[in-house]
């Protein structure tokens, strides 16, 4: 498990549940964007003027549920990426796409003229960015964090290369995986949907298979399927 510290017993529970040594190798850190949050914060100060909020992961949905919450029915209306955006939030999402990738939600999410403020990753793929844009939305992007890559150390590094398998939730783990083994050992590889998979193909990474749902349930349910057909 690659993810973040404080991201990885959701995961591990899971896998503990079907039998399986869950080993946690934390590659990224989550740290506050490089403004310090001061342009999110601005943002959710005047949030009740948007007509969208638009979140691409649960790192940032957290970061904006207490604004949401406050605001009661005068909220925005809400989407996320997928599932899991979806139930960090304290409201329930107004349009979480059947493809839980960026390329989905814009596929679903409706033309318009209004204001839409995106809520990200200091470092996101400028697709969902551009797509609003490109459907007529006057677009507030602001950092809501910034991925920072960790070390493991020796030893941790040795146990994760006995694995039987290594799950990525996101490109950023993907890279600092590549950052510290190189792309050519690895246990056989999963990933967690088309994005972070495309960053394992241009880094060179072999990806075993890629969870059709998009979230960390569709993980391990990619990572049992695999297992059962080896069986």
């Amino acid at each position: 498990m690659t993810r973040a510290v404080d991201q990885i017993e959701p995961l591990a529970q899971r896998l503990r549940a079907l039998g399986a040594e869950p080993i946690a190798l934390s590659l990224i850190d989550i740290a506050e964007p490089s403004d310090g949050g001061a342009a999110l914060r601005n943002a959710l100060e005047t949030l009740d003027t948007f007509d969208w909020l638009v979140l691409s992961s649960p790192n940032g949905a957290v970061r904006v549920a207490e604004a949401l919450q406050q605001l009661g029915e005068h909220r925005p209306l809400v989407a996320a990426v997928g599932t899991a955006t979806a139930a960090a939030l304290s409201v329930p999402a107004d349009l979480v796409p059947r493809r839980q990738i960026a390329e989905g939600l814009l596929a679903e999410f409706p033309d318009g003229s209004g204001t839409v403020l995106l809520a990200q990753a200091e470092q996101a793929r400028p697709a969902l960015a551009l797509g609003l844009v490109a459907k007529g939305w006057n677009l507030t992007v602001a950092s809501a964090y910034r991925t920072q890559p960790r070390i493991p150390t020796p030893d941790e590094q040795s146990e994760a290369l006995g694995a039987d398998a290594v799950l990525f939730a996101s490109g950023s783990a993907v890279s600092a995986w590549v950052d510290v083994f190189g792309a050519e050992v690895s246990p056989p590889v999963f990933a967690i949907g088309p994005a972070t998979a495309q960053v394992a193909h241009q880094l060179g990474l072999k990806v075993t298979a890629v969870a059709a749902d998009h979230s960390l349930d569709g993980l391990v349910d990619c990572l049992r399927a695999y297992f059962l057909r080896l069986s």
